[in-house]
């Protein structure tokens, strides 16, 4: 299927619908105003900020509303969308600046400090302000070099699109696999790397979750993660907004609106485990007042199954998924009627994604042993921008993308992530998968969060480390943890040192960023 203007199309079908309500700033879209502001940012993009064409286009900021506008807006323009996460220092975005080469930033008033201090560096590169003010442009302009004007070197993102008189037809069919935006990983290995994003690619995630989901125009979703990971963008908002739902943007997940509005609006809701866990942490959380949700779902990694079952206790089947960036994101998600009898599981792959598992010979694994997984299918990036070697090293001749996962599969057909291949040690020549351990931790009535890692040993060559966080400051004793373990875990599995600490590193999705502790423990 070639790439077709889904807005257009969508505001054609549903024009008086809501399409997106922000939460932030209670600015609300129908599907004929978010194609408008769509087209005029494609319009003033490229009559105004000096883009053409293939141009890179990015944006610094909490999730907005808008955002949808900036995202539909460069399809339309054929231009290359790059989210930025707001949570990096200025010399992190420096180095995705000069990766992608942005034409023109697009960013709101929180970040005019950080964006005063990019700008230096790319004195060509049009800054465009959503939240503009008069001291923003006037600071601004103090940075414009002499070749340029003020006014082309800042502008004003509602000026400029009140301005315009833009074409809200559809535009012709385009190629599907064309870069329609950039999503850049943590870079925790090395140097981050953007991966590419097309529309092929958002289809795709569509009919892998959005069917399994049974997305309908009724539906109203909730979204808490932020619109520089695709969580935030596909899980479930451009599947929403495909079928003519409604989106309401949280610019971050505060637990007290988010059941404010679990409780009154909402149909469907996506989180990560952290997010998860701080529901259940608060006082007026209960599975009747949510009772309208249809659909509680779950990535970034497994909920830990105390958690899992305490959800199921409410009567709140939460759904376990999984996806990376270059998937799209969705491969898996378990059916609500398996959440009791598969906890765990991620499911079975879904419509249009094929997976295999292969031994570190690169042979299949047709029985239940545990091996890395290879996907395949529409939904997998062409690569990553620019960097032609880490895309050959990551996707193969076959289109086979190595996801750097160790999983298993049971004899239903059903998969379970069982770590990260750069997270699995080796100890006394066993393998030790430290989710396997984690799992064991979070078992014990005293212990909320926990990560362990390999730390080198000259005895066994790696033992295992732990971080705990626990529920008080009434902690067990490590020897009393270690004790524990040995009622579940082989003896090689035991961690040798334990850390009760007060927080566990995190990033934007919550997810425990295991290098900080190593690098911490070194």
């Amino acid at each position: 299927m070639e790439m077709f203007d889904l807005l257009a199309q969508r505001a054609r079908v549903s024009p008086t619908h809501l399409a997106v309500e922000d939460l932030g700033t209670g600015r609300t879209f129908t599907y004929t105003e978010l194609n408008r502001e769509a087209a005029a940012f494609a319009t003033a993009a490229l009559t105004d900020w000096g883009l053409s064409a293939g141009d890179r286009i990015a944006y610094l900021g909490h999730s907005r509303a808008e955002f949808f506008a900036f995202l539909f807006g460069c399809a339309k323009a054929g231009l290359v969308l790059v989210p930025l996460n707001w949570r990096l220092a200025p010399p992190e975005l420096e180095v995705l600046l000069h990766d992608c080469a942005p034409q023109a930033l697009v960013y709101t008033a929180a970040f005019s400090a950080t964006v005063h201090t990019l700008a230096a560096a790319h004195p060509t590169m049009t800054l465009v302000a959503l939240d503009a003010t008069d001291e923003d442009a006037e600071q601004l302009a103090q940075l414009a070099p002499a070749s340029l004007t003020a006014n082309r070197f800042t502008r004003s993102y509602q000026a400029d699109l009140n301005a315009v008189e833009p074409d809200v037809s559809a535009y012709p069919p385009r190629d599907p696999d064309a870069p329609w935006y950039l999503l850049y990983t943590s870079g925790t290995t090395g140097r981050p790397k953007g991966v590419i994003q097309t529309f092929r690619m958002m289809l795709a995630n569509y009919f892998n979750i959005g069917l399994s989901v049974a997305l309908t125009r009724e539906d109203v979703l909730l979204n808490v993660l932020p619109l520089f990971h695709t969580g935030g963008i596909n899980l479930f908002s451009t599947g929403v907004l495909l079928v003519g739902g409604t989106v309401l943007i949280a610019p971050s997940f505060e637990p007290d609106q988010a059941i404010e509005v679990l409780s009154t609006r909402a149909t469907l809701f996506f989180g990560v485990p952290a997010v998860y866990q701080t529901l259940l942490e608060h006082p007026d959380f209960s599975g009747e007042k949510v009772s309208a949700v249809r659909s509680w779902s779950c990535g970034g990694a497994a909920l830990a199954l105390p958690v899992a079952q305490r959800f199921v206790d409410m009567g709140i089947q939460v759904r376990t998924g999984f996806g990376m960036t270059e998937t799209g994101p969705a491969v898996f998600l378990l059916e609500a009627d398996r959440v009791l009898d598969k906890i765990g599981s991620v499911g079975v792959p879904q419509l249009l994604a094929e997976v295999r598992l292969v031994d570190p010979s690169g042979n299949d694994i047709l029985d239940q042993r545990a091996g890395e997984m290879l996907v395949r299918g529409p939904g997998i990036t062409p690569g990553y921008w620019r960097q032609p070697d880490a895309t050959q090293q990551a996707i193969d001749a076959d289109g086979w993308l190595r996801t750097g996962d160790i999983a298993r599969r049971d004899s239903d057909g059903y998969y379970y992530i069982v770590d990260r291949c750069k997270d699995m040690f080796i100890s006394g020549g066993e393998n030790v998968y430290p989710a396997e351990v984690e799992q064991v931790l979070l078992h014990h009535p005293d212990i909320k969060e926990a990560a362990v890692i390999g730390v080198r040993d000259e005895r066994w060559g790696e033992v295992g480390r732990a971080f705990v966080v626990c529920h008080s400051d009434l902690a067990p004793e490590p020897e009393a943890i270690k004790q524990y373990c040995r009622q579940h875990l082989a003896g090689y599995k035991i961690p040798h040192s334990i850390a009760i600490v007060p927080t566990l590193p995190r990033n934007a999705l919550g997810k425990i960023t295991k290098q900080e502790l190593r690098d911490a423990t070194v």
